[in-house]
């Protein structure tokens, strides 16, 4: 069967957009494949700082044809019914359609279309410019000749303006090649704004800047890397970090690891080149926090530590090249060490400033009785000096010290729940944002948490207050550790709290994509807290507002899809009302593992059958009644299935009381044989009105007894 290669080449992808930018690509490629009737075997996505490429094998190389029925109106139906029936059947006339006959609805027309299948190529060649356009980048741009305006053109490419492509940077080639293994492989020359999709791409924009003519993805990866550009990123990943740890250990270091560093090294380099570069000794009398970030967020560089140590860094730092140097890499050390150097001597000096920048005690006396902080200790000082001088947190939501007010009495709540010690939390809750007013976090902003943790271990802090500063901003995004203990849960979920109910309640919610406040990772930090360390909280009593509950329930929904859970296992057991999110991942969790089982789908589709059919008469206007009455079971299977609900509505309610959702799942279980032969032998609309009344209520049972645990009418399947 035949495979496809697509490779989109641009200037430099910024590497946090990279990976996402692939995962999506793969998935609108194969969605919109598989949409229009192709199959394939496996798709993989690769990418690089200037390409996404798309390997899909086993590819159909034609879509299937489609024979459909299209069921139209009575043949007695108005004749306006009958011309929108040949409309949107394509028919040009009513003998082209046949007539058939129902026992209950009479005569009708039916159509019997044929869709002949179309060729791969032709359906790639269709879908490609589509996806293209629409690619979602979360930032784009627009250049090259067609974005001039419409009616002018140069070179044969005629102006678009404002229709003309956005890509994250200028889009330069497409690679698109479709055929067998062993056979030639074809170009796919689809055009977008001037740019048709060949065969040749390009390596290494300095190490091998020629034209490369590809075939199939194999020579494509084999030519790239003659050309000096390793196409697998986790290859790439792989090489560094192997590298690195390698040339630390030469010199008598360790290298400080660091995943989402290495995440974004490897997004800027195609060609990956490590080296160790170094700065003077007396850098090293600045914290070690500061030194790590000044180099990370500055030079995207890692720092290293003497072999053994903990606590302490070297005054040697890596850093990753993506050009391999004729000397050996000499200038390009010594150019990142001068940048290091100067970098490292702001961060003295701020760190100098800050030690001895104290702020006059008289003015900060009533601020350090609200808090009831210590004027002797300089971290109690640096938050009497924010709320005195009035550090606005947003202009409808008051200053920075309000702000602390109230995330102090919605930390008392907390802390019970969390099981945190309550006085622990309130001090790091009042010291938390005290290191806003350092010059290091003025210089640097990703310094926040940790400048307070380490004047807090300074000024002899509990060991978990000090750790809480640092993490009651955390987790800052999806792969972001979470606070180490119990206190720093608390304040972090207080903090987090305090945001979404703010911004709520001033009515500054995200809209679309936009989200300048990050509120829906904020949500999502407070759904990871929960779920991933255990924690019941009712989110209704904090949120007090359906519509912020809503927005907790869209972010569940994102964590447990990440997590591999179906969208309709979700949808199931998730209620608008629900409130707490563990025992929601809970039932997924269960639900997931029920219907994996024989058990499971045959009673799934039991219950199915029975909620469609209630769903049916309700849509009628029956009223269906909420008991069973056992005089009217006359048959053995309805009266075996009413037994056998009674028994498991009970046994799954009492395991739902205790949060054994597993065990509610297996006492539904035993309703799978009952219903199995209630379908068999009983036929629900009986002639006896209230004979097929009672049954109509005994499938209401049923419907009951699964929803204890789950809406399995909105299980797909």
């Amino acid at each position: 069967m035949p495979d496809l290669l697509l490779e989109l080449r641009s200037e430099e992808i910024p590497a946090r957009m990279q990976r996402k930018a692939a995962g999506d690509l793969k998935k609108m490629v194969t969605d919109a494949l598989v949409d229009v009737g192709l199959t394939y075997e496996g798709a993989r996505e690769y990418w690089t700082p200037r390409r996404l490429t798309l390997d899909i094998r086993g590819l159909t190389a034609r879509s299937a044809d489609i024979k459909e029925e299209k069921k139209g109106p009575s043949v007695s139906a108005p004749q306006g019914a009958i011309d929108g029936f040949l409309r949107g059947a394509g028919l040009t006339s009513i003998d082209q359609a046949i007539v058939k006959t129902d026992p209950k609805k009479g005569d009708f027309y039916v159509a019997y279309l044929e869709k002949p299948g179309r060729a791969a190529e032709e359906i790639i060649a269709d879908v490609m410019p589509g996806i293209i356009r629409t690619f979602p980048w979360p930032k784009s741009m627009r250049s090259g000749f067609a974005s001039m305006p419409k009616g002018s053109g140069y070179g044969g490419i005629e102006g678009k303006g404002m229709e003309s492509l956005r890509w994250v940077r200028p889009l330069q080639s497409i690679v698109c090649t479709f055929g067998p293994e062993h056979d030639e492989v074809q170009v796919i020359p689809f055009e977008i704004d001037g740019i048709v999709a060949g065969n040749v791409t390009y390596g290494h924009r300095f190490h091998a800047p020629d034209a490369i003519t590809v075939k199939r993805f194999d020579d494509y990866v084999t030519n790239l890397e003659r050309a000096k550009v390793i196409l697998d990123a986790e290859r790439r990943k792989d090489m560094i970090l192997h590298d690195a740890r390698d040339i630390a250990f030469a010199n008598g270091l360790e290298l400080v690891e660091d995943e989402g560093l290495l995440e974004e090294v490897s997004g800027l380099v195609e060609w990956p080149q490590v080296l160790l570069g170094t700065f003077e000794e007396d850098y090293l009398s600045i914290p070690a926090e500061i030194i790590r970030l000044t180099i990370k967020t500055n030079q995207k560089c890692f720092v290293v530590r003497p072999q053994g140590a903990t606590d302490k860094l070297s005054n040697h730092f890596i850093l990753i090249s993506n050009i391999q140097a004729t000397d050996g890499g000499r200038e390009i050390m010594h150019g990142n060490g001068k940048v290091v150097r100067a970098r490292l001597s702001d961060a003295l000096h701020f760190w100098k400033r800050d030690q001895g920048d104290l702020p006059d005690l008289d003015t900060l006396k009533a601020s350090a009785a609200k808090f009831d902080l210590d004027l002797k200790k300089p971290l109690d000082q640096r938050m009497a000096k924010l709320d005195a001088l009035n550090v606005t947190f947003h202009a409808k939501l008051g200053t920075q010290g309000e702000r602390v007010a109230r995330i102090r009495e919605l930390a008392k709540v907390l802390a019970p729940i969390v099981g945190a010690d309550l006085a622990l939390v309130d001090r790091a809750v009042v010291l938390a944002k005290a290191d806003l007013r350092t010059e290091a976090v003025g210089e640097f902003p990703e310094l926040q948490g940790a400048m307070g943790r380490k004047y807090a271990l300074l000024q002899g802090e509990n060991t978990s207050v000090a750790a809480a500063i640092e993490d009651h901003w955390k987790p800052n995004g999806p792969s972001d550790r979470l606070p180490e203990d119990k206190v720093g849960l608390t304040v972090a979920l207080a903090d987090k709290l305090d945001t979404l109910v703010g911004f709520w309640a001033i009515d500054e919610k995200p809209t679309g994509s936009k989200d300048p406040y990050a509120l829906r990772r904020a949500a999502l930090g407070v759904v990871r807290m929960i779920l991933e360390k255990g924690i019941r909280l009712p989110i209704a009593s904090v949120a007090k507002d359906a519509d912020l509950l809503s927005f907790f329930h869209d972010r569940l929904k994102v964590y447990l899809r990440d997590q591999g859970a179906r969208h309709d296992i979700i949808d199931a057991v998730l209620t608008p009302e629900a409130d707490d999110l563990l025992v929601v991942a809970r039932k997924a969790e269960a639900l997931t593992a029920f219907i994996t089982s024989e058990d499971g789908l045959n009673l799934l589709a039991g219950t199915k059958r029975a909620t469609q059919l209630l769903a049916a008469e309700e849509k009628k206007g029956t009223v269906v009644a909420d008991g069973v009455s056992e005089a009217l079971l006359k048959l053995d299977a309805e009266k075996a299935l009413f037994a056998a609900i009674q028994s498991a509505s009970q046994s799954a309610a009492e395991a739902v009381a205790s949060e054994d959702f597993r065990s509610a799942m297996q006492a539904l279980s035993t309703l799978r044989g009952p219903v199995d032969k209630f379908f068999e032998d009983v036929l629900v609309n009986d002639e006896d009105a209230a004979i097929r009344a009672n049954r109509l209520a005994l499938l209401k049972a049923i419907r009951e007894a699964t929803g204890t645990v789950a809406d399995f009418s909105k299980i797909t399947g």
